[in-house]
């Protein structure tokens, strides 16, 4: 039975920096593992054991138990070799590594002794339920109806956003099917009208023809038809490169895929987002859907998703829409924060009080603007949603997810093998028809569903543990702010990108005066060198970060303004054409404790200054 806290200690949850909580994960675990076996040991006790004494007692058995141990005596040993110190409280500031929750690695190794595959109910009883479970807390924790919206557990972000894709694509093609099959019901409309339909619109006509639902889907996109007639696919120049895959996979192609340009925030600029659909409207050239991103995972900045719905609402009456998917994968348990302990999106006047509450912040926080906050309020108005447990779920890889915001779309999607399931059968014996993926593992729903249970998808559970990461990236970025170092007569700047929408912070280090972007470029790269694992020696390293650039292929000229405040000019970058950046993405759950963060930050000082004089010492050479 589920208990309810009032306050989440959050230390409680982690393995620990140091394994501090080791005992309890050794007892919890030893516990697991012992009932576990009981429960074979008690089925059927009738049944005498098949490996027999004698049989242990061989010299062939010894051998090959000792054989075992020697492989695992490898394994550690490439393990301790060649990891990340992710675990550290306040040294790894860079890929999105992280701890990871004491109870959801207990429970996914619990769970793999129950080799759960999660493709069908008969599989998988007991971990089926859990992702049916999984599936409607992520539908509640996106703010969509109760018993109208479902989600379920895939392998990562990447396969999340192909699904939704997916959906798009078939969705968007229903409309041209329907006329071929039952033209009746878009009957007078013009081919124009039939590609700006909206997604209730067309489930509304599926409801009123189940019994030629099949059919419509042969003549869908599923057949290969009118694949080009579908329209744009907009994403933001900050996209996931999963979405080039995906085009590519689902048929619609890159040329159908473009990049519309992001403000100085580095945020979807809604304005280049309407002139770009009223350009292709022009042209009548539908949009397939636009893509929002909640956490981008280079800036970790969130798009005015509010914004892109207003415009959506507002085409609408022009006779254009277009679906919505918010790639969520990062910043989609972030949701939590804005939830209170009845899963009601609070009042942003009431936000204040309600974190006081629950202790969600320990200081007063700068992060909770009205732009984040109504851009996470209307993720609730997209047809589709990614969201990843193994981010900021901080649950254990491979644990992507999606969010369907209407359960009548998974027929547009949907196939069924005989052998496996029945058609007409319900949810979870269905979970395999109704995604790309089939066999999966129970064991990553026991985690999943673990974490839920011991944080709630809301301010009372997950809204802290999110709120503390937050709280940790805020600190390093203050940290960095105005931070310089001195190396032999050169004076080295700190300058962090932008100010964080979530917990990632970028930043550059320049040396005083230098006004060659490329000389910055490669210093930033040496820097990035030095903290990673291309010098080795990772167990040694005093801190981590990770890099990228931001060239203009990608990205435009919007990182110029960025660019110019550090006294480069427009020549420059259009010489250079990227700027690189080092990117810290600040998952840390001991960060945001001021008196941890403060015994790190003169290690993390030090750290650099030995990093950056290292650099010059080569260069000087």
């Amino acid at each position: 039975m589920k208990t309810e806290l009032q306050d989440h200690n959050l230390k409680a949850l982690f393995l620990g920096s140091k394994g501090e909580n080791v005992d309890l994960f050794k007892e919890l675990l030893l516990k697991m593992i012992d009932e576990h076996v009981g429960w074979r040991q008690n089925y059927q006790p009738q049944d005498l054991p098949v490996i027999t004494p004698q049989d242990k007692s061989s010299k062939s058995f010894q051998e090959t138990a000792d054989h075992v141990r020697s492989v695992l005596n490898v394994l550690s040993s490439k393990l301790r070799t060649n990891s990340l110190p992710w675990h550290t409280a306040g040294r790894f500031w860079g890929h999105m590594n992280s701890e990871t929750l004491m109870p959801s690695i207990i429970a996914y190794t619990t769970a793999m002794l129950w080799n759960g595959n999660n493709v069908a109910y008969e599989s998988s009883p007991g971990t089926s339920q859990m992702e049916e479970e999984v599936g409607h807390e992520f539908a509640a924790l996106m703010g969509y109806k109760k018993g109208e919206s479902w989600g379920h557990i895939c392998a990562d972000g990447s396969i999340a956003n192909l699904e939704g894709l997916w959906y798009a694509r078939n969705m968007k093609s229903l409309p041209l099917a329907i006329k071929e099959v039952a033209p009746e019901f878009v009957a007078g409309k013009t081919e124009w009208e039939l590609l700006n339909m909206s997604t209730e619109e067309i489930l509304d006509i599926l409801d009123q023809i189940p019994e030629k639902i099949d059919e419509v889907k042969e003549h869908s996109a599923r057949s290969g038809k009118n694949l080009q007639k579908l329209g744009k696919w907009l994403i933001p120049q900050t996209k996931h490169y999963s979405w080039l895959k995906a085009a590519d996979i689902i048929g619609v192609g890159l040329d159908c895929v473009e990049a519309i340009d992001v403000d100085d925030h580095y945020r979807m600029d809604i304005d280049k987002l309407e002139a770009k659909i009223r350009e292709l409207a022009a042209e009548e050239i539908p949009v397939l859907g636009v893509v929002g991103v909640i956490g981008t995972t280079e800036e970790g900045q969130v798009d005015r998703i509010d914004k892109m719905v207003a415009l959506r609402e507002k085409l609408a009456k022009e006779g254009i829409y277009f679906y919505i998917h918010v790639d969520a994968a990062y910043g989609g348990y972030a949701r939590a924060i804005f939830l209170d302990e009845d899963n009601n999106f609070i009042d942003y006047a009431k936000m204040e009080e309600v974190h006081e509450k629950y202790n969600v912040f320990t200081e007063k926080n700068e992060w909770l603007t009205e732009d984040i906050y109504h851009s996470f309020k209307a993720m609730s108005e997209a047809e589709t949603i990614t969201i990843d447990p193994h981010k900021m779920g901080y649950i254990p890889y491979s644990a992507g997810g999606i969010v369907v915001k209407d359960t009548r779309m998974r027929d547009v999607i949907s196939y069924f093998a005989t052998y496996v399931f029945e058609k007409g059968a319900d949810i979870p014996a269905l979970l395999g028809a109704y995604m790309l993926e089939g066999s999966k593992a129970g064991a990553t729903a026991a985690a999943v569903w673990t974490a839920h249970q011991v944080l709630p998808l809301n301010v009372t559970g997950y809204g802290k543990l999110i709120g503390a990461s937050i709280e940790g990236a805020y600190r390093f970025y203050h940290f960095l702010q105005g931070k310089q170092f001195k190396v032999g007569d050169k004076t080295i700047h700190v300058y962090p990108l932008t100010k964080p929408d979530f917990n990632m912070v970028d930043y550059v280090f320049n040396e005083e005066g230098n006004t060659d972007l490329e000389k910055m470029n490669q210093l930033n790269h040496d820097f990035y060198e030095q903290a990673s694992y291309v010098k080795g020696g990772l167990y040694n390293n005093e801190f981590i970060t990770s890099h990228t650039d931001f060239a203009i292929p990608d990205y435009g000229n919007s990182p110029l303004s960025y660019v110019k405040s550090l006294g480069f000019s427009e020549e420059e970058w259009d010489r250079e054409g990227k700027v690189t950046i080092l990117r810290a993405c600040a998952l840390s759950p001991y960060a945001y404790d001021k008196d941890v963060f403060e015994e790190y930050a003169s290690k993390i000082e030090q750290a650099i200054q030995e990093k950056l004089e290292k650099i010059y010492a080569v260069v000087n050479e």
